[in-house]
């Protein structure tokens, strides 16, 4: 059995390539142009890996060889059993993560899709309070902080997606014990799109790890 290698932002991306080629080969009839995105999208997969076996190098340059939309789900489908799950957490470990939450809802690890979450997000309905934890350096970060809904449309900071936001409000540490600062950003309302649409970690972890200094 190979090793999984695919983290599910990686994945989301990859999808995103089959999903520009689908519609390239919907729309245009140049052979020119369809090589050139055959080639983009195939380059594009193998680019967003640090290091790859050549099997590995092969099955992601596959992406630019379908032709339909059947085809192209297919290959995706293959993809899924190389996907890295997000680690498994225990409840008592999200308890440590929140120290100071002494009434913390947990969330029902076991409807989790651990294989498309890059970061486990819920919302505490009655305190408005939103918790993420996210595995960093071989250890989680919990972060908490109060989600307020915005009732309008925007770009997600996380996944870059135009969907319904909600402003994340997040208190920090200042220059000293009894001084606070706040750091906020437009968020997805909802964790599962936000999850599913994610391509990127540089903004998810520049936010987490500046409310954690």
């Amino acid at each position: 059995m190979q090793t999984p290698f695919i983290h599910n932002h990686q994945f989301n991306y990859i999808q995103k390539q089959a999903d520009f080629l689908l519609k390239t080969l919907r729309s245009v009839v140049d052979r020119k142009v369809l090589e050139t995105v055959r080639y983009t999208v195939g380059t594009n997969a193998v680019g967003i890996f640090d290091e790859l076996t050549p099997e590995q190098k092969q099955l992601l340059e596959q992406l630019s060889t379908y032709d339909t939309a059947h085809e192209l789900q297919s290959y995706l489908n293959r993809l899924e059993a190389h996907l890295i799950p997000f680690p498994q957490v225990s409840a008592k470990q999200i308890q440590k993560l929140f120290p100071k939450a002494k009434k913390l809802k947990l969330p029902d690890l076991e409807t989790v899709d651990y294989a498309h979450t890059t970061y486990l997000r819920w919302t505490d309905i009655a305190t408005n309070r939103l918790f993420i934890v996210y595995p960093y350096e071989e250890k989680f970060l919990g972060i908490e902080g109060r989600i307020t809904a915005t009732n309008k449309k925007g770009y997600c900071m996380f996944c870059n997606r135009h969907q319904e936001l909600g402003f994340f409000n997040v208190k920090t540490k200042g220059h000293s014990p009894d001084n606070f600062a706040s750091i906020g950003q437009y968020v997805c309302v909802d964790s599962t799109a936000c999850n599913h649409s994610i391509t990127d970690i540089s903004m998810l972890e520049k936010f987490l790890l500046s409310t954690v200094k």
